[in-house]
């Protein structure tokens, strides 16, 4: 989604590198454990990318859990809740997303507490959020963050940990004692981080046991609609002294129950209920059920997953789960400074906060498949997200789909972005495809309807939907009869913003290849050469005569570049560099007015052609010219790491038969751009997109998403280990001349299994199989991985650097027009 300003980007960059090279200063390098005591969350912090616009969660949950409990702060950079910019504390919730763009995600009904109010005044504590905050002030060292585990302490205020189960959260209120005789308060409001509370939220007190329940009807931060949310809070370990409701600034122990209106203006009155106790003597226990069916399943949710309010017990179950979905990846951290391994781990961590498991909470329809919620988006999550997955926990991946395809069934279209129970507004094209196709041909399969799937992935393909703002794919009668989209395109049949015309066409090319893969893999040979045939679309916006110039009229020296083009097949124009990371004054979003590419450049988006690089490579003057053009992207600054289009533009060398130069680019970026520090982030982080990228780049295969291809690099670290999680077999990619200085970066030869290999590449049977890949490294370039036969397979038929041989000279082996290829070892049939 939506990327930090560019210039904000480059004003931040020095202090990050700053901040980079004094947390490297003082870290000891990591000693390698023995196998069997390995614990990978001593190398996950969650706090990275707490500031600087990373928008993460840092706070506590289980894996793809609902309950999410953190501080919130009021900081414009508030998504993921809690900040470490300086912004003031305004309460303590429990529904959040992590790393999304846009508006602020949930963060519904937050608690707040005071040690007491003056005077042993109820009417003397701060109830609105904004007037609050200046009571939530905090220090930056007493936030402490660990998988399943939160704290923090206000200046003036408790010390509060949080923990959670998989749909409650359990807060514990340390209170200061030093105001003896006056009572400590808790107040739960009926807010959101985005304040858009719709009409007539309820809360209820029960005066006897100090029960708080409630509900209240929110927007979706990035999507059309309305959900409801409910909650139910119980409180353990002080006696109760008083309780009841408040409205804006004023509360009275004499009222037990509210309804309350949006308000006025825009902003929703403020509102909720509040419980005091006795005395500060010791810690008050807050367990919040959440629901998104009822009051009565949030209480249920409750009692069952914390029935004893026991802290600690729940922290580390917690823990407990976060080790297991970790572990199937053990680094050797000998020699290696201990930021690399906390780089690592904590892009892997946050690879499993987003999505939601809100199975048995959808309120829209039931029936026996999963749900999970929360696709932020899946244009972004379909690059490195799922792909990483789909290695390291394919049981959730399965559930993820059949997901996806029970959505199709009860919403008409699979999702592109989705949240909160809601359609997400579409960024491109018809990516959920990309996943279908992405996890068939790796072979997970077990309860997903495989034939239920492909009829949803055909349908985006061959239907336009009346609103395709949200779903399926716009201009499909331009995209049949012209084979691209048009700029001002006629469309009649379905409406969304019309804009996105080169990014879009781009985009459905490759939507349509990856629909052909599911197509040959289940057996419908004619659907599979009509897709592949449309997979060709993009070259129809690609004009050969088109320079690209900077403002000031210096030509970059490229020509050839994709243009829109109109419905009577005349061509349009859009400055090649516009919206490029050198372009501070371009916006391309999804504004009326917004150009011809999303959140991208032509510059960069010349080079989404990721299932015909042969073709491409062949556009732009062959391997030494493609070269060139990357080269000029990246050395120029025109690509932004912070967004996911940049992220397979690091490994296209090894197309170009140039995998060394892969190596050395992503050495570039990591860890200049991504480093362990709370700003260490170069864009938010949507839902682990920018995790996902951070943990394949050093773990070294890094997936071309939607094929059966990991284009290899060395790892990071002396030795990778991949359990794969359902055939219990060990995957290892081991380096020899390892140097942990990072000089002997370039693969010199390779074995696999023993045996002389020299493709760049691997398919995703290395990791079923349990294959051991041996680099021997060096400080140079050699000639690895750089003939036709060794590049990866593609549509399109290679030449090598003086255009003299092809890959028919080859056969298969170095990737050709056939596109049986893709279909290797470890896909599914």
């Amino acid at each position: 989604m939506t990327p930090l300003c560019r210039a904000k980007a480059m004003g931040w960059l020095p202090a990050l590198l700053v901040a980079t090279l004094a947390y490297a200063q003082g870290q000891a390098p990591g000693a390698p454990p023995p196998p069997s005591a390995f614990d990978p969350l001593q190398y996950v912090d969650q706090l990275i990318g707490a500031s600087n616009g990373g928008n993460v969660f840092p706070g506590a949950t289980v894996p793809y859990g609902v309950a999410k409990a953190v501080a919130d702060t009021d900081s414009g950079s508030n998504q993921g809740g809690f900040t470490l910019d300086g912004a003031s504390v305004t309460g303590f919730s429990a529904l959040h997303d992590s790393g999304t763009g846009g508006e602020p995600s949930l963060g519904n009904f937050p608690l707040f507490a005071y040690n007491a109010c003056a005077d042993d005044d109820v009417n003397r504590c701060a109830f609105p959020k904004r007037t609050r905050a200046r009571f939530g002030r905090f220090a930056n060292d007493t936030v402490k963050a660990r998988p399943g585990y939160f704290a923090i302490a206000l200046n003036n205020g408790p010390r509060v940990e949080m923990t959670a189960t998989h749909h409650t959260a359990l807060f514990r209120f340390n209170f200061s004692k030093s105001d003896q005789g006056q009572k400590p308060l808790i107040l739960q409001d009926l807010t959101d981080l985005s304040n858009s509370r719709q009409d007539n939220a309820t809360v209820h007190v029960d005066g006897a046991t100090g029960r708080v329940t409630g509900d209240g009807v929110f927007a979706p931060s990035f999507g059309q609609g309305r959900y409801t949310a409910y909650f139910c809070t119980d409180f353990h370990g002080s006696q109760i002294a008083d309780s009841g409701i408040f409205v804006d600034s004023r509360a009275s122990a004499d009222v037990k129950e509210l309804k309350i209106s949006k308000g006025i203006n825009g902003y929703p009155l403020p509102g909720g209920a509040f419980v005091r106790f006795v005395n500060a003597d010791n810690p008050v226990l807050a367990r919040v059920g959440l629901s998104f069916i009822s009051k009565e399943q949030a209480c249920s949710n409750a009692e069952k997953e914390i029935p004893n309010f026991d802290f600690d017990k729940h922290a580390k179950d917690a823990s407990d789960a976060w080790r297991e979905k970790l572990s199937p990846i053990v680094i050797d951290t000998k020699g290696v400074n201990a930021s690399f391994a906390t780089n690592f781990y904590s892009g892997i961590y946050r690879t499993m906060v987003n999505p939601q498991n809100y199975t048995g909470e959808n309120p829209l329809w039931g029936g026996s498949e999963p749900y999970f919620d929360s696709f932020y988006c899946i244009w972004d999550l379909f690059r490195s997200q799922f792909p990483f997955l789909t290695l390291v926990d394919p049981n959730a991946v399965e559930q993820m789909v059949r997901s996806l395809i029970s959505t199709y069934e009860h919403d008409g279209w699979l999702p592109d972005c989705r949240m909160s129970f809601n359609r997400g507004y579409t960024q491109g094209g018809s990516n959920a495809d990309n996943v279908l196709a992405d996890v068939f041909i790796k072979g997970i399969k077990g309860g997903i309807d495989w034939d239920k799937g492909y009829e949803a992935v055909k349908k985006d393909a061959e239907v336009e939907p009346y609103d395709w703002c949200c779903h399926g794919r716009g201009g499909i009668d331009s995209w049949k009869e012209l084979g691209y989209i048009p700029v001002q395109d006629f469309d009649f049949r379905g409406f969304g913003t019309m804009t996105r015309s080169i990014s879009r066409t781009l985009e459905y090319a490759y939507n349509d290849f990856c629909i052909s893969q599911l197509a040959g893999g289940l057996g419908k040979k004619s659907d599979q050469e009509k897709y592949i045939a449309s997979s060709g679309n993009w070259k129809n916006l690609y004009r050969a005569d088109q320079p690209s110039a900077f403002p000031n009229g210096t030509d970059t020296g490229f020509t050839g570049f994709f243009q829109p083009k109109y419905l009577n097949q005349t061509w349009g124009y859009q400055n090649p560099l516009n919206c490029s990371n050198i372009d501070d004054k371009s916006v391309c979003s999804l504004q009326n007015n917004g150009p011809e590419t999303f959140e991208s450049s032509i510059w960069e988006y010349g080079f989404f052609v990721p299932h015909a690089h042969a073709e491409l490579i062949n556009l732009y003057g062959g391997p030494d010219g493609f070269v060139r053009r990357l080269d000029y992207l990246h050395d120029r600054g025109i690509t932004y790491i912070g967004n996911e289009p940049a992220f397979l533009t690091v490994f296209q060398y090894h197309y170009a038969g140039r995998p060394a130069l892969s190596a050395l680019r992503s050495h570039f970026y990591i860890p200049k751009f991504f480093a362990p520090t709370p700003p260490g982030l170069p864009g938010n982080d949507d839902s682990g997109a920018m995790g996902s990228f951070l943990a394949f780049s050093m773990m070294g295969l890094f997936p071309n998403p939607g094929q059966d291809v990991y284009l290899i690099i060395p790892p990071y670290f002396e030795s990778v280990n991949i359990t794969h999680p359902t055939t219990g077999k060990t995957a290892r990619v081991r380096n020899i001349n390892f140097d942990p200085s990072y000089k002997n970066i370039y693969i010199q030869s390779a074995t696999l299994d023993g045996k002389r290999y020299d493709k760049n590449w691997i398919d995703h049977s290395f990791f079923t199989e349990g294959k051991e890949l041996v680099l021997t490294l060096g400080s140079k370039e050699s000639k690895w991985g750089t003939t036709v036969r060794d590049r990866p397979p593609t549509l399109g038929r290679y030449s090598d650097t003086n255009g003299t041989r092809s890959a028919r000279d080859v056969g298969d082996a170095g990737g050709s027009l056939a596109y049986r290829s893709f279909f290797g070892p470890g896909s599914a049939r």
